[in-house]
């Protein structure tokens, strides 16, 4: 018995810890009871420790091995199960049996390359997606370490500016390019009237699923820093920021009239259209010219104007005069009393 607590721990020392997948999933007495029939034929002697390095050869130092170990989190299972399945066999078979070393190169290789077509088939992480988030999708199995590579992010995420005129809609959404589980829960939070992201500065709005949250009329109340952060299981796996700038409606009358009046003093009198649709053409300066034979013709018109009215005065007066002379009523009856006596 103590002869074989020394062949493991010789075994041991012969593969580089946590090196292949080989030794992830591959215990050191299975590997001793495959290597211990191991014949050099050149030399017609027994040989283990050939045996070790012809498997460090074909599965620790084959990067297609490695590559193929990569798989999506949850499946290192399934990598030990179809190795075990091809190098399990071999040691029953070999255990205290002699066989050459080309019996040996010709059965590993063989078990190699169904590993790596088998493990190919096993679904693969999908990544990770900078710059932030707490991926559990893109973790990756690694046979270097034996262990998965995890997405190491920070769980906060930079902050999104948005900026929108007072009494406008606006929306938030609470969206990551990473899978988020089937059960999660969304929670968002508003810091009024600065930018941060100190999670003691945020005060508690909504609880729920729902990851879109909307302003319909936009107040200068509403000013500030939005947090979303997504919870599954308990565990926060992302958290969002938005500030939000609201510009009051006066200061924009003020902006669009402050900039009609300085298009109007660009030379010659040319206005730039305006973002947004709509256009300044009617503002637009005549010729100096154009504007001299306006005011001329509005001068000649009002003088004309007050020529046929003073015309007409002049006619009535006259023409009142000779009906009050023509009329025999209108005589003065003193006169006709002092001519009768």
């Amino acid at each position: 018995m103590w002869k074989w607590g020394l062949w493991v721990l010789y075994a041991s020392t012969l593969f580089k810890p946590s090196s292949s997948c080989y030794q992830c999933f591959v215990e050191v007495e299975d590997s001793i009871r495959l290597c211990w029939g191991h014949v050099l034929t050149e030399y017609n002697i027994r040989n283990v420790d050939s045996c070790f390095k012809k498997l460090e050869n074909i599965f620790n130092n084959n990067q297609k091995v490695i590559e193929a170990g990569r798989v999506g989190k949850g499946y290192d299972q399934k990598l030990k199960e179809i190795l075990n399945a091809e190098i399990m066999p071999m040691a029953e078979e070999f255990d205290k049996k002699m066989n050459d070393d080309t019996v040996y190169d010709e059965r590993l290789l063989t078990a190699a390359d169904n590993f790596i077509a088998a493990a190919f088939k096993l679904p693969r992480a999908s990544g990770c997606f900078p710059p932030c988030g707490y991926q559990t999708s893109g973790y990756v199995y690694n046979c270097i370490t034996c262990q998965y590579d995890s997405c190491e992010f920070p769980l906060d995420c930079p902050t999104k500016n948005i900026t929108v005129m007072e009494n406008n809609r606006t929306q938030m959404r609470c969206d990551v390019p990473f899978p988020l589980p089937y059960e999660m829960k969304v929670v968002w939070r508003f810091a009024e009237e600065i930018r941060t992201q100190q999670v003691d500065q945020f005060d508690e709005v909504t609880v729920g699923i729902d990851r879109l949250y909307s302003i319909p009329s936009a107040g200068l109340r509403h000013q500030g820093t939005y947090q979303c952060e997504i919870y599954s299981d308990q565990r926060s796996l992302v958290r969002l920021y938005y500030h939000l700038i609201v510009i009051p409606q006066v200061v924009v009358g003020h902006s669009e009239l402050q900039e009609i009046f300085d298009l109007s003093l660009l030379p010659g009198g040319q206005i730039v259209p305006v973002p947004g649709g709509w256009s300044l053409a009617l503002l637009r300066l005549p010729p100096p010219s154009l504007l001299t034979a306006c005011l001329t013709s509005l001068l000649l018109l009002l003088f004309l104007s007050l020529g046929v009215l003073y015309w007409w005065s002049i006619k009535k007066e006259k023409s009142d005069v000779e009906q009050a002379e023509d009329d025999p009523d209108s005589r003065c009856p003193v006169r006709e009393i002092y001519l009768l006596q």
